[in-house]
């Protein structure tokens, strides 16, 4: 597809005839090119298109609503905008541009309706949904299921396909990778001189994925440092930016900036550049964060990013920081090695009591363990599920008064406290997803059982009788409001202390150790979490995690301070078996 406009032949063929050739009933949610060459003049005048030729255009769909997006250099004379109609109907478009024969330039088109559900959201607080409702009007929600194949771009043609279509079987509907990395998978030569033939393989890569209804989680960059060493300033960033956007904004993706923000100096101000110029130039706002050592929570203050990416397995951090921030988390890190099916199996599901969705990173049998996930998770209310703490014997999330899922790593007896009613109950076996349904049914408020056997993990499944068949009618994400708690910081009601660092200066090349001690003890502390982390304000860094549990030894410290000697905000967060946090400061020096 594609619209090549010779300047030459401007004044004798109408703007218009030419986009109806190439976006003319293309469906809604598919990408159509409007394609630009330079003439004989003004590709002289600028021997550099990826440089200085300006291009945007403006499409204003059936409903007014408008869709800027840059075009983009694609070799030679030849400038193109890639464009995804979001509604069927009559759309006009505007060009903009420093070059004259294409300015001010209008046009228009039909696009045609499609079944497709559009792109992803945030939605619900801690879900997805994707951007368009169903034919009844209602909401269509998003069971994130990842895989990282971070050279999936670089693959020869027949790898490529392979994966795609094994990750497609196995049902992901994610697939991450990068743009570039260091070496032979750079894709640009010098700052200005992107690789083109990969650039278009990767088109046609992302494309095919799309096809198979798997979103592209595209990582600009990875390896340390790694931007910035290809794009060392501010203009040569935001070129790529806008090149990147031009080319892949009409697609179905998401933007997970870097590998791991921590490895670059001042990561802050730079992903906070680089993230507000994707919300900027993306009309369509894909969901936005970057990937980190991790937590990517530290940025979110900065108002770019859409959603919380981690970068570790610890529960610590995914259960506690969900009861943080009102935003959607990934981890994207679930199992690099996952040769201990048994270990892997408990990342996953403790994940998902804590609130997050899955990205698998192995290469091993993980991906049926996941196959397994998907298929139980999509037969529940997952996008209303959030972690529940009346549970003993196990771990939870629930749409309180309808459906309880709990994870027993350990099994043995369970007791469940539910809202008062009948209830059917299933076991599931999360190796291979057998389900056993019990012969009785469950009536009260107060569940108890064990699973089938002792064998392995087991997953139990608490329905409401009837009601939960009958709301899965509709996908109204209102079924009730999610409130963030307030975290108790007031020092006479918080059951614990920090007994180490008790004061002085700590150095970032010798972490010292931390504990916390309990100054009172209830039922509730019969079980804690623990996050601690480190900020230094006056640099505004933001905070990173230096250690979880009770006690240890303090993670690295570099990436705290740019300036030295410095004062580190320390914080202390616990969380109780009744998922209440508490928190407590101290500051400290820091030094080198």
């Amino acid at each position: 597809m594609g619209l090549r406009l010779a300047t030459a032949v401007l004044a004798l063929v109408p703007l218009a005839l030419r986009a109806q050739s190439t976006c003319n009933n293309t469906p809604a949610y598919s990408a159509c090119e409007l394609v630009f060459e330079l003439g004989e003049k003004d590709a002289a005048a600028h021997p550099q298109p990826y440089v200085t030729v300006d291009l945007k255009v403006e499409f204003r769909s059936p409903r007014h609503h408008t869709y800027a997006l840059p075009g983009y250099w694609d070799g030679g004379r030849r400038m193109a905008v890639r464009f995804s109609p979001t509604e069927a109907g009559d759309w006009d478009y505007h060009i903009t541009s420093n070059i004259a024969e294409w300015n001010d330039k209008t046009g228009t088109f039909i696009a045609a309706a499609s079944e497709a559900p559009g792109f992803i959201r945030a939605a619900n607080m801690h879900h997805w949904a994707y951007t368009e409702k169903d034919s009844a009007g209602l909401d269509r929600p998003h069971l994130w299921m990842g895989a990282s194949e971070m050279r999936f771009a670089f693959l020869d043609d027949a790898a490529f396909r392979a994966v795609a279509d094994a990750r497609a079987a196995q049902k992901f509907n994610h697939l991450r990778g990068v743009v570039m990395a260091e070496g032979r998978d750079a894709a640009y030569q010098s700052p200005d001189s992107p690789d083109l033939d990969q650039f278009q393989r990767l088109d046609q890569r992302v494309r095919y994925l799309n096809e198979k209804g798997i979103v592209a989680d595209l990582v600009l960059a990875g390896g340390p440092g790694f931007l910035t060493k290809v794009f060392p300033s501010w203009e040569q960033r935001r070129r790529f930016i806008r090149y990147v956007v031009g080319r892949y904004a009409a697609m179905n993706i998401t933007w997970q900036v870097v590998d791991r923000f921590e490895e670059y100096g001042d990561g802050r101000a730079l992903l906070k550049e680089i993230g507000g110029l994707l919300k900027e130039l993306d009309p369509y706002q894909h969901p936005r964060t970057t990937g980190a050592s991790v937590t990517s929570a530290p940025l979110l203050d900065d108002g770019w990013m859409d959603f919380a990416a981690h970068g570790t397995a610890d529960d610590n951090v995914g259960a506690i920081e969900h009861q943080l921030y009102a935003v959607p988390f990934v981890n994207l890190d679930l199992g690099r090695d996952d040769s201990d099916a048994a270990a892997f199996r408990r990342r996953l599901w403790n994940a998902t009591m804590d609130g997050q969705y899955v990205t698998y990173a192995g290469s091993g049998p993980g991906a049926k363990q996941m196959t397994v996930w998907f298929d139980f998770m999509s037969d529940t209310r997952h996008w209303e599920l959030e972690p529940y703490f009346d549970v003993d014997g196990g771990r939870a999330v629930a749409l309180e008064d309808t459906e309880y899922v709990v994870y027993m790593a350990q099994p043995g007896p369970v007791e469940l406290v539910v809202e008062k009613h009948g209830y059917d109950v299933y076991w599931m076996n999360p190796i291979n997803g057998e389900v056993v349904k019990t012969k009785k049914k469950f009536s009260g408020d107060h569940f108890t059982g064990e699973p089938p056997d002792k064998s392995h993990d087991w997953v139990l499944h608490v329905v409401r009788e009837g009601h939960l068949a009958g709301m899965n009618k509709s996908y109204k994400f209102e079924s009730r409001e999610i409130v963030l708690q307030e975290i108790e910081s007031n020092s006479p009601k918080v059951p614990f202390a920090i007994e180490q660092p008790s004061g002085g200066d700590i150095f970032v090349t010798l972490p010292p150790p931390y504990a916390a001690k309990m100054t009172h003890e209830t039922h509730a502390t019969r079980s804690m979490m623990w996050l601690w982390t480190g900020e230094v304000a006056a640099d505004g860094q933001g905070y990173r995690v230096i250690g979880t549990g009770q006690k240890g030894m303090m993670w690295p410290l570099a990436g705290l301070a740019k300036n030295f000697p410095a004062i580190m905000h320390m914080r202390l967060y616990g969380m109780n078996a009744n998922g209440k946090v508490y928190t407590m400061d101290a500051a400290l020096g820091l030094n080198k």
